[in-house]
């Protein structure tokens, strides 16, 4: 837990349409649509979430926005974005059914990691794991944006672990992806996590998907199936109607 000072200038940005308010670091990693269109992953029944890599809070406390009956666990790494977090559930009047965890996603649900969130009891986990392999990018000259966007090679399977140690079984994991990480997901999930539903973000009903949200159930079997699509924005630029309400955070996107 870090002391003093916040390292950073911050900025405090109104999201879901003035629902939720965020402190957040002025530059490097800011919450954006791909945190909010995560946590519209979360079905109406969820009770139990936890948010892995969780930054500042946007995506878990989007979910508890939408969710009143919902507690979370905010898993983050970095001691002053963790920081940022636990100041953005008390400024949300959410503090009583969040609990900020300073913790390595990857020690999650092992017997020498965190006592919370506890194994196997999760409704709900969700993620959006780091995307860009190391090798193939310039590392970002921002350290949180770094960490926040890098990956390795087994990046994507420790976090759907994670998830899997954290859920009780039937539980579900909702991730957002690029389209281009298809097929290591399907590995991740195999053998864990089935049921998968698959939706493909494209930001123009003419443009290639640019983002992949994926719900699955852990334990399951069941192939997966590809949902039409969401289209982020008219021809004329204009939100749609379906993005809009998911953005304000009054929609789901799977039932």
């Amino acid at each position: 837990m870090i002391e003093g000072p916040l390292p950073f200038e911050t900025t405090r940005d109104a999201l879901l349409g003035g629902r939720l308010m965020l402190t957040q670091p002025r530059t490097g990693h800011r919450a954006g649509h791909d945190a909010l269109l995560l946590a519209a992953l979360a079905p109406a029944q969820a009770r139990r979430i936890v948010d892995l890599g969780a930054g500042v809070g946007t995506a878990g406390l989007a979910v508890l926005a939408r969710l009143p009956e919902a507690s979370a666990h905010l898993v983050e790494l970095d001691p002053a974005t963790a920081a940022l977090a636990r100041q953005n559930a008390a400024g949300n009047g959410m503090s009583d059914r969040c609990a900020i965890v300073e913790a390595d996603v990857r020690t999650l649900g092992k017997p020498a990691g965190p006592a919370e969130p506890a194994a196997q009891a999760a409704d709900l986990v969700i993620a959006n794991p780091p995307f860009n392999a190391r090798a193939a990018h310039q590392t970002s000259p921002h350290a949180r944006r770094a960490t926040a966007h890098m990956a390795d090679g087994d990046t994507l399977m420790d976090w759907v672990l994670a998830a899997y140690r954290c859920l009780k079984p039937g539980g579900q994991v909702g991730l957002i992806l690029r389209p281009a990480d298809l097929a290591t997901l399907l590995d991740a999930l195999a053998g864990r996590f089935g049921a998968a539903e698959l939706l493909p973000v494209h930001a123009r009903a003419d443009a290639p998907a640019v983002r992949l949200l994926v719900r699955a159930v852990k334990g399951r079997r069941t192939p997966p199936a590809i949902r039409p699509g969401l289209i982020l924005a008219e021809a004329d630029g204009r939100t749609t109607v379906t993005a809009d309400a998911v953005l304000r955070g009054e929609a789901g996107l799977i039932p």
